[in-house]
């Protein structure tokens, strides 16, 4: 069974900075692509940026510049280092592989205000 555990969150003001980190188990973790995905209550969950197997990666228009997403393949973890923190960023943090499992963590919050 796929094991994702999300960590890191935090309140934070405008144009702080948030590391989250994603402990993943259950799965072939080198070979699969690995994403971040965020979710505001009365939304849909938002795929915001992937990283795949051969460390390449990609964004969301609304996160681009600003965060990064990065992959330990020897520890099986993810990261998202945010910075540049908008309110609008304020949500709930999932990863998950890309194509999604049907498997979820609990989830990271992250709250963005002054």
């Amino acid at each position: 069974q796929v094991q994702l555990v999300e960590s890191g969150g935090g309140s934070v003001q405008p144009g702080g900075s948030l590391r989250l980190s994603c402990a993943v188990s259950g799965l072939d973790f080198n070979t699969n692509t690995m994403a971040w995905f965020r979710e505001v209550p009365g939304q849909l969950r938002e795929l915001i940026a992937a990283v795949f197997s051969d460390g390449s990666t990609n964004y969301a228009d609304s996160v681009k510049g600003r965060f990064t997403i990065s992959r330990d393949n020897a520890k099986n973890m993810v990261f998202l280092q945010m910075n540049s923190l908008k309110p609008e960023d304020t949500a709930l943090y999932f990863c998950n592989r890309l194509p999604r499992t049907i498997y979820w963590g609990q989830g990271a919050q992250v709250t963005v205000s002054s």
